[in-house]
């Protein structure tokens, strides 16, 4: 069988569409060549075992789809958000246009038709993508009160500049809540607007949401999130929830703390609240199932010890 013509650099191992491939100067032979895969009309993918990323597979459907944009679940992946957004593993694509044009209809595609503000369009390394206010309200018809909460806290969380390159949050409150105003009648917008009541700004991951959001649900007091706390003279700690009138923190510990490094410095963090007459609890994954429980009952616990009781 006769070897096909290499394909230029540029469309050697990503997913094209077919103008693409003309304007490099393919053949309409060569694109017809088992050695590419059609998922979808006018796209091309080089066969290869190698795993690709999600970007790289949307991007040609926005393509060859006139004034679309990756939104919805495809989204909710390409930002990176937290939580549990059910039918998300789907491997069909989300995208959406305006309201004034016809639905996208190809294979693998999921379309979507919709009210977009101008700024509700934006880039994502060159590819057009909803917005993340966008994105999380789109979503919010498929999800529970709470995770909605946790993506809320992932936007609304005030980052840290020399980790994470940035100094402003993703969304202010003010952000999110214009967002469901001028949406107003969009499903699932009631569940938002109760999950934008119980966000917070302070917290720095889906489990500490979901830690906070059971720890208020079960009766305990309103809690301090990640607030710095002066234990004594010259010592300061931030713990994930801190009941400062009653000298209790939280802390949850996810898979990162069981490396050698980090078990050095939670021993020390531990070692300074215990100085300071602090009571330290540490929550891991097994106390957060089912519904945080187990998580609850240690923090009740612990404030119960310095005093506190349920009115």
């Amino acid at each position: 069988m006769k070897t096909p013509r290499p394909l230029p650099e540029s469309l050697a191992s990503l997913p094209f569409t077919w103008q693409e491939a003309v304007a490099a100067g393919v053949s309409r032979r060569r694109l017809s060549h088992r050695s590419l895969v059609s998922p979808s009309r006018a796209i091309r993918v080089p066969q290869s075992d190698a795993p690709r990323a999600l970007a790289e597979t949307v991007r040609p459907v926005t393509l060859v789809t006139p004034f679309s944009a990756a939104s919805h679940a495809t989204a909710f992946l390409l930002w990176g958000f937290p939580g549990f957004l059910p039918g998300s593993n789907d491997p069909r694509i989300h995208i959406a246009r305006p309201h004034t044009m016809a639905i996208p209809r190809r294979r693998g595609v999921i379309g979507h038709r919709g009210q977009f503000f101008e700024d509700e369009i934006t880039t994502l390394n060159g590819l057009y993508i909803t917005s993340r206010a966008r994105t999380w309200l789109d979503c919010t018809r498929k999800m529970d009160i709470d995770e909605i909460t946790v993506v809320a806290d992932h936007l609304l969380r005030i980052p840290r500049p020399d980790f994470e390159g940035r100094r402003a949050p993703y969304c202010t409150v003010d952000d999110l809540e214009e967002m469901l105003d001028r949406h107003w009648g969009t499903p699932g917008i009631r569940k938002a607007r109760l999950a934008l009541e119980q966000a917070c700004v302070g917290a720095d991951s889906a489990p500490e949401t979901r830690l906070r959001l059971a720890l208020g649900r079960a009766g305990l007091p309103t809690a301090e999130v990640n607030v710095p706390t002066e234990l004594s003279p010259g010592v300061v700690r931030q713990s994930d929830v801190t009941y400062r009138e009653w000298r209790v923190a939280v802390e949850y510990e996810g898979e990162g703390h069981s490396e050698a490094d980090q078990i050095v410095r939670d021993i020390a963090r531990e070692e300074d609240f215990s100085r300071a007459g602090w009571i330290l609890i540490r929550i891991s994954k097994r106390h957060m199932s089912p519904g945080a429980t187990t998580a609850v009952a240690k923090v009740r616990r612990a404030l119960e010890q310095r005093g506190w009781s349920p009115k």
